[in-house]
């Protein structure tokens, strides 16, 4: 009978309830920002490399 009352107390307990929101919430925004990593990274690797293209091909002209 012991058991039943403590497992009664424990299921209204709402104390980790809110730990496991901030979790979930902070595992999707991990997610979310890993996911956009991912998307932007292959066109960011495309515009460096024509960047450094055009910035080896150029000339400094000086005036003396």
């Amino acid at each position: 009978m012991k058991m039943f009352k403590i497992l009664k107390s424990f299921r209204a307990q709402e104390d980790g309830a809110v730990t496991v929101d901030w979790v979930v919430l902070t595992a999707a925004v991990v997610g979310l920002g890993a996911a956009a990593l991912a998307m932007v990274s292959g066109g960011t690797k495309d515009l460096t490399t024509t960047i450094s293209g055009h910035l080896s091909s150029a000339t400094i002209k000086t005036a003396f």
